[in-house]
């Protein structure tokens, strides 16, 4: 910096008696300058703190910090250090055009007025040197600026005529440049306080999207929470059930959030689910300009269209709208974590319709499916084929986990013992056999009490396992009093089937026998999600198996305690610097990045399936 003075002083100041400088003071009170900079002092009483020595130890009587605003024309007081014990108001801007603060940010070089009651150059601080009782007047810029980008001056002033001298000025130079690393500092801490609170709100929303896979809920319900989380406009495909979901609206100016969403479902839908569909076929992510018409005028919007993908089969895709504003990076995490969550959802979707049957059990499948249109005519033709919907029934499926010729090759059989075995203690069963199971339709009435449908379970649980080199699992679904309710029952009781392959578990069963979190694995198909964990956690179980480490013990309950890193190495009795090089040698060997919400996701999911389904 440029230390040449300016006004109606000499340019050369006069100069101190260095030997009656006691540097030792002047040291250690810059040094409890320098400790309050890097402990938890707020920016403003460090800047306080760095006034008052800067005035102690170059013996001026007052000072201040101020930042320059040239567009407002004002210089505000940030930090003032005024020891009068008269009380009174004091000015807290100044404006520039009476100011030496602009010049001297304009010059790059401190501006000193030996008397300022006599300075013809800055008037208004002749008036205020009597009214304050100062003379002279240091300006100093000091090279940083605050937190609205305006840069920053250090003022000192003196009651009487005073000199800088070469001791003094070191000193303000040091002042300065600890100014410089205060705001520094604060920047920083600010930009770790945002970042932290932007990781957890991200963690926040990473959990809220989890738990709504894994609760099984609908894509219309993810989407309503995504809504929630943010602000940039998204649209949700699903192409396993043909739905399209909008959120906010991408054109403020012409819509309302309510009126965009009922828009998407009265016309848009159609054309974004092709749209989507079509850039799915050519896996670009590249924005694009969208056509929309409603009949009377297009839209065009600026959209990213981002697939979404289970398993090489393209289940549905996210619609970006990027008209107004790209997502910030806060949003683009949240975006990946509800990529992967739409896809759990949809990946459910996807394989709940895969059924398509011909037999004698496509019309079951019709029911189940809700792909019947009229009920007289389903009932009518279910009536021709033995079966009575019109009654109150409880499906009993057994399970046999053969398909193909090896079921087929045994079906006979199993059918007849089937129908001996309920037949026997019930009247009015139908048995009906679709592909690796069979399905009795069982009335109920006042003689059958859900006591005795649960002994005609086990009971056909027990007859079975004689023909069988498994025994069969057989599960006992709810009450379904109208058409609508086979589907819901169907799907649940099939789920409960699935769950028992994947722990082993064989005979009656029914939902109470596990807990929660195996819905998601039901839902997913036991070769997927074995597949899945493979690809997620097969090399670091490999590994633990073959070393002896406890990596993935880490992971489970460093995401367990929402990456918390102390709680994480005091759950594990370890040091918080053990916990880290772990977590940085688990990267390394194996590409598992916890902090990117994405991978956080998906080694979570993988735990918990893992937990689930993995041997005794």
């Amino acid at each position: 910096m440029d230390h040449s003075c300016a006004s109606n002083g000499p340019t050369v100041p006069g100069q101190k008696d260095s030997s009656a400088i006691d540097w030792k003071a002047k040291l250690s009170s810059l040094t409890q300058a320098v400790v309050q900079i890097n402990g938890t002092g707020s920016l403003e009483s460090v800047l306080v703190n760095l006034v008052t020595t800067a005035c102690k130890q170059v013996g001026w009587a007052m000072g201040s910090i101020m930042s320059i605003s040239a567009e407002h024309g004002f210089a505000y007081v940030m930090a003032r250090h005024d020891p009068n014990l008269l009380q009174r108001e004091l000015r807290d801007r100044w404006e520039l055009a009476t100011s030496p603060s602009l010049m001297a940010l304009q010059r790059n070089q401190q501006i000193y007025i030996r008397d300022a009651r006599e300075s013809a150059e800055f008037p208004a601080y002749r008036i205020e040197a009597f009214e304050r009782d100062y003379r002279s007047v240091l300006v100093v810029p000091m090279n940083c600026a605050d937190f609205e980008g305006r840069p920053m001056v250090l003022s000192l002033l003196s009651r009487q005529i005073s000199e800088i001298s070469e001791d003094d000025q070191a000193i303000l130079d040091m002042v300065v440049q600890l100014g410089v690393a205060a705001v520094e500092q604060e920047r920083r801490v600010q930009a770790a306080r945002q970042e932290a609170a932007r990781q957890e709100k991200a963690l926040s929303a990473h959990k809220s999207l989890l738990d709504h896979a894994l609760a099984d809920n609908s894509v219309p319900l993810l989407c309503k929470l995504l809504e929630n989380l943010l602000q940039t406009p998204v649209v949700v495909v699903d192409f396993t059930v043909s739905q399209v979901v909008g959120g906010r609206t991408p054109d403020p100016a012409r819509f309302d959030d309510e009126t965009w969403q009922a828009e998407v479902r009265r016309v848009y839908g159609a054309q974004i689910a092709k749209i989507a569909r079509e850039a799915a076929e050519r896996a670009t992510q590249a924005q694009t300009m969208i056509a929309l018409h409603n009949g009377a005028d297009t839209l065009q919007l600026a959209a990213r269209i981002q697939p979404l993908v289970v398993d090489a089969d393209k289940v549905g895709a996210m619609v970006i709208f990027t008209q107004v504003s790209e997502p910030d990076i806060l949003e683009l995490m949240i975006l990946d974590s509800a990529r992967f969550a739409l896809s759990v959802v949809m990946m459910r979707n996807f394989i709940r319709f895969r059924f398509e049957k011909r037999s004698q059990a496509e019309l079951f499948f019709e029911v189940i499916e809700r792909r019947w249109r009229d009920k007289a005519d389903l009932l009518m033709r279910a009536q021709r084929q033995g079966l009575d919907f019109s009654r109150r029934q409880q499906m009993l499926i057994v399970d046999f986990e053969s398909s193909g010729h090896e079921f087929s090759s045994m079906a006979i059989n199993l059918h007849r013992a089937l129908s001996q075995a309920v037949q026997a203690p019930a009247k009015g069963i139908s048995v009906l056999a679709v592909d690796g199971a069979m399905i009795c339709l069982c009335p109920v009435g006042p003689e059958n009490s859900q006591a005795e449908m649960h002994k005609l379970a086990q009971r056909a649980a027990r007859e079975l396992s004689a023909y069988l080199d498994k025994p069969p699992v057989v599960v006992l679904s709810a009450v379904c009093a109208d058409l609508p309710d086979y589907a819901e029952a169907w799907e649940r009781s099939r789920r409960v089937v699935a769950i028992a392959r994947s722990m082993g578990k064989f005979g009656a069963l029914s939902m109470q026998d596990f807990g929660p979190m195996p819905m998601l694995a039901a839902a997913a198909g036991v070769d997927e999600v074995r597949l899945f964990l493979d690809d997620v956690l097969g090399q670091i179980i490999g590994y633990d198996r073959e070393k002896g480490t406890p990596y993935l013990e880490t992971l489970e309950i460093f995401l367990r305690e929402q990456g918390r890193s102390q709680a994480t190495a005091d759950a594990m009795g370890l040091h918080v610097t053990t916990l880290r090089y772990r977590l940085k040698r688990i990267e390394e060997l194996f590409g598992i990045n916890v902090e990117a919400p994405e991978r956080r996701f998906a080694v979570d999911l993988a735990i918990r399936l893992y937990k689930m389904i993995a041997p005794e």
